[in-house]
């Protein structure tokens, strides 16, 4: 089988724990949901966060819900002038011989107009 990505990211509506929580679940559940892959296919999770949201790991958000077995790893975003803040993205590293359609949420949508986000 190929090992492919799928990017995603979504704007958190407030720098605490449940809403990170919230928007990481969000997030994750539906680029699963939206490219039918299943948690055995997963090879690995990368996210990145812009340095707005310290209230929690979006690393530890997922083991909450079960994503234990799977490597997660977190990086902040470099500080850009004038970027989205609030921003949580992910990188999905996966075995699939399918092509995978990207996910942008809530305010993240305006970071990838080009994918026909309104």
């Amino acid at each position: 089988m190929a090992v492919r990505a799928v990017r995603g990211a979504i704007q958190i509506e407030a720098n605490n724990k449940s809403a990170i929580e919230k928007g990481v679940v969000k997030l994750l559940t539906t680029i699963i949901h939206n490219n039918s892959i299943q948690n055995s296919n997963i090879i690995s999770i990368i996210f990145s966060q812009t340095s707005d949201l310290n209230a929690m790991n979006p690393a530890s958000a997922l083991r909450l819900i079960g994503f234990s077995d799977i490597p997660l790893f977190c990086t902040q975003e470099p500080e850009i002038t004038g970027s989205m803040k609030r921003v949580i993205r992910v990188l999905i590293t996966l075995e699939s011989t399918k092509k995978l359609l990207p996910v942008y949420l809530d305010g993240a949508k305006n970071l990838r107009m080009d994918l026909g986000n309104k």
